[in-house]
């Protein structure tokens, strides 16, 4: 790929996290990053304050509900961060890492220690199930208190609030992490063996997207949900969901092409333009309707990952990370 005639490179607003950067979330307009040794910088207009959320421990995984972040970590903490600043401690497993977590809008989160899976309610009761190995991967369904948890030999589906047992869409193999399609017709997970595998929730009709070269560690459902981008390739390959199989017997899209692997995708939460990060350190926007492509960031540091990518409510703002701790906000013209 040669570079897009077209750039926004100089509508970025760096930030010096100095870490690596796990998660870039937004709390309203504000821009906050997770950063692997413990700290969470919330990052004002002009003004960086940085928080020891987990204080001689390393953040592994982090969520939020769009007005509060919440982070795991290795000295098995859950913790609740606001825009503001306040802190507050959800949990403490101790002896244990926190290995996955997720939240909603209405603040409920579920984390994943061990195999116990836990979650807490809006109201901040717990339940707690035991998987039958470590969940690796969690995602609430958009219908219902219900949770997707990914394990050894597929994903399980549980109602904390019900006394029936889980769910379970069995498919043998490591199970990664997994996504729910914004309707709740699929749940797709990734898998140890570079590839994905997708049910149809009604009917539990298996699906296998395969053909990567490398384990796709990002994805990104559209915001009408017809469309599901990942990493894992030397380009974003996009998976087809508007059919009742979704995409069986269908081709995937491939957008941004370059010889660097991408590392993360976002979606924009209003229209069909994907922002794509790369393990150079590039991102990319790209419109699905055309396949036109904007610069967003160009790097000459090959080995500048970018680990974290995600857009404000509004469409407005992109927040971004990397391995190597640099971090920013494109903002984009109204």
């Amino acid at each position: 790929m040669t570079t897009p005639a077209t750039s926004l490179t100089e509508r970025v607003s760096p930030i010096d996290a100095g870490a690596h950067v796990v998660a870039a979330h937004f709390l309203g307009r504000t821009p906050v990053l997770a950063l692997a040794d413990g700290t969470v910088i919330i990052s004002e207009p002009g003004n960086e304050t940085r928080i020891p959320a987990h204080e001689e421990a390393a953040i592994l995984c982090a969520a939020s509900s769009g007005s509060t972040l919440f982070t795991g970590g290795d000295d098995g903490r859950v913790v609740a961060i606001t825009a503001t600043g306040a802190i507050t401690q959800l949990a403490h497993e101790k002896g244990r890492w926190i290995d996955a977590i997720t939240a909603r809008a209405d603040g409920a989160i579920a984390w994943a220690a061990g195999k116990n899976l836990s979650a807490r309610d809006a109201k901040g009761e717990v339940k707690t199930w035991i998987a039958p190995t470590t969940p690796r991967g969690l995602s609430f369904m958009p219908k219902g208190y219900r949770i997707a948890a990914s394990h050894y030999n597929g994903v399980s589906l549980w109602f904390p609030n019900a006394a029936a047992a889980p769910e379970l869409l069995d498919w043998k193999g490591s199970h990664l992490d997994v996504t729910t399609s914004p309707d709740g017709r699929f749940v797709v997970s990734s898998m140890q063996e570079n590839s994905l595998h997708g049910w149809r929730v009604a009917d539990k009709a298996d699906m296998r997207m395969t053909g990567y070269p490398a384990k796709i560690r990002s994805w990104s459902w559209s915001h009408d949900g017809n469309w599901l981008a990942t990493s894992g390739a030397e380009a974003s390959v996009i998976w087809p969901f508007q059919a009742k199989g979704g995409p069986m017997g269908q081709s995937p899209r491939e957008c941004g092409v370059r010889e660097f692997k991408v590392s993360q995708v976002a979606f924009h939460p209003k229209a069909l333009i994907l922002a794509i990060g790369y393990e150079d350190g590039w991102i990319i926007l790209v419109r699905l309707t055309d396949g036109s492509e904007i610069l967003a960031r160009s790097t000459q540091n090959s080995k500048e990952a970018v680990t974290a990518l995600n857009w404000d409510a509004s469409g407005r703002q992109l927040l971004f990370g990397t391995q190597d701790g640099h971090a920013g906000v494109l903002s984009l013209p109204i």
